[in-house]
């Protein structure tokens, strides 16, 4: 009977196994000085070994020849652990076995020395689905063990172990499997199934697993099963759903171009061939990911996984951008991904995305608008549309719209009077009070921005909100503006205005913002209105 790829080539001793040093020196070390734990607990992405692991830790401490770090792989322990019929390695599914009576049952069994073997070995894969009640029945008998007994916890998260749990065990975290290792291994394997594979299905295959060697290795079976004995990477990658870079460089190209109906072509395309949107933007997301990192450590990093002639192609592609537009283009990605998730209109979200990026690399940047801001800066000259009257003449001339844009074009001179340019636009605005303030006021732009110094006793007629309505009634919304209040010892210019009466000035007193909000608080009826500039007289 035929048996698949990935448990044919399944690692037997630690020396099988991938990227993962750091987990084989602890334990080939705490073997060989016999500081054996009781309970260890690993952790990491699906495939990178973490069973596996835990069968070649039985083996070595059951070995007739052990406690040893290389089992013979001939005795009979070893042979049954191969198998998975070992009485003494109990292994456990966790998320079929995750219930409190299951876990007393374990309990129970663990008091029973092994029948044969130096130690009783307790695999529990997918530890993480163990309800808490369960974990709390466990506790005990993983703090204090008997003598015999080793636990070994295998989670892809282990952020759900209970800190109880995981103190009481060595946690030990698996990594992803290097890119360049897992073609190797793939390559050697190829060679002993006498397959003919090239770098580039080979780097198509190692893609798809993402860092997972089972991942991958059940890709190269299915990939055999489709190609024969010769793998290409056409086949391969319609195979597996993937895109090649020239699929994808022609997303780039339309970026560059900032051609929206090449990106609409593209997404035409991709349904009638019946491709998946959301495969797609998945695979978008990774290409402009790996052309940024390519702009930023260049093509010879080892965070892009590809081939070496793909990662020349990724480099120039990337030189036509700068980091900030591929950083953009990352997160649209991003978001056009997760929206796919959940669109009951997939095709459409795919079409407003793609445009999203397409739109975004028009965009200029802060630091470039604020440094085509300046004095030196002329005056942007925009034709004069043709427009129609009533009666049917054609009149040229900026619209409204474009002579709001030059106004707020032009740059503040610090040679202007703001004081008047103020004093005009708060009494225009029917800011009577913030006027007469501003009237006793020293204004001046200073280095860009207005340094306006009042008397203390306008603190409450001279706030900032009446200041940004008089500089957007001018046309400086985002001037900056400083105000200090205290002693002026300039006497200022008085502004010149007719004296106003009595009703005048109650009418303006009693519409000033901080008196009526004062008469909702507190009610009562206004029977007198002073001006304080004039002298009291009972």
């Amino acid at each position: 009977m035929y048996q698949v790829i990935a448990r044919k080539y399944r690692p037997q001793t630690f020396d099988d196994l991938l990227n993962q040093e750091h987990i084989i020196t602890t334990l080939r070390n705490a073997i060989a000085q016999n500081r054996i734990a009781h309970g260890y607990i690993f952790s990491g992405q699906r495939g990178t070994g973490k069973t596996t692991t835990a069968r070649i830790v039985a083996r070595c401490l059951n070995c007739q020849k052990g406690p040893t770090d290389h089992p013979c792989g001939v005795c009979a322990s070893c042979l049954e652990v191969t198998a998975g019929g070992s009485v003494d390695v109990i292994e456990i599914d966790a998320a079929s076995n995750r219930g409190i009576n299951e876990m007393r049952e374990l309990r129970e069994n663990v008091r029973y020395q092994p029948a044969r073997d130096r130690y009783k070995i307790f695999i529990i894969d997918e530890a993480h689905q163990i309800t808490s009640e369960a974990f709390n029945a466990l506790l005990k008998t993983i703090e204090e063990p008997p003598p015999w007994a080793v636990f070994i916890l295998c989670t892809t998260e282990s952020h759900k172990i209970p800190a109880t749990i995981a103190s009481r065990c060595q946690h030990f975290s698996f990594r992803s499997v290097d890119f360049n290792d897992l073609i190797d291994r793939m390559r050697e394997i190829c060679v002993s199934e006498g397959i003919e594979a090239d770098d580039e299905a080979l780097s198509v295959i190692a893609q798809s697993g993402e860092g997972s060697v089972r991942d991958s290795l059940s890709a190269l079976d299915q990939a055999i099963a489709c190609c024969g004995n010769k793998l290409e990477a056409a086949q391969v990658r319609a195979l597996l759903g993937a895109f090649s870079l020239d699929a994808m460089a022609q997303v780039s190209t339309a970026l560059s171009a900032q051609d929206g109906g090449a990106v609409l072509a593209l997404v035409d395309e991709l349904e009638r061939n019946g491709g998946s949107p959301q495969h797609f933007s998945r695979e978008l997301s990774r290409y402009v990911r790996n052309l940024l990192v390519t702009k930023i450590s260049g093509p010879e990093s080892r965070l892009v996984t590809a081939s070496p002639s793909e990662r020349a192609e990724m480099a120039r592609i990337a030189a036509a951008f700068s980091e900030e537009d591929l950083t953009r283009y990352l997160q649209l990605a991003l978001d056009l991904f997760r929206d796919l998730q959940f669109s009951l209109q997939p095709r459409f979200h795919l079409e407003i995305g793609l445009l999203k990026m397409i739109q975004a690399g028009k965009l200029t940047s802060i630091e470039e608008a604020i440094a085509s801001i300046g004095n030196e800066r002329p005056a942007p000259q925009i034709k004069a549309p043709a427009a129609k009257t009533a009666s049917g003449t054609t009149t040229t001339g900026p619209s409204p719209f474009e002579m709001d844009r030059l106004k707020k074009a032009e740059a503040p001179s610090p040679d202007d009077d703001w004081r008047a340019k103020l004093h005009g636009a708060m009494t225009g605005a029917g800011l009577n009070f913030s006027a007469d303030a501003i009237a006793q006021s020293a204004v001046s732009l200073v280095n860009g921005e207005l340094q306006i110094s009042a008397p203390k006793q306008f603190q409450l007629d001279l706030g900032q909100d009446e200041i940004r309505t008089a500089l957007k009634h001018i046309g400086f919304p985002a001037l900056r503006f400083k105000v200090n209040f205290g002693e002026i010892r300039t006497a200022p210019v008085s502004m010149p205005k007719p004296a106003p009466k009595e009703d005048e000035v109650a009418e303006r007193a009693l519409a000033h913002p901080e008196v009526q909000r004062f008469r909702e608080l507190f009610g009562g009826e206004v029977r007198t209105v002073r001006n304080l500039k004039e002298p009291w007289n009972e």
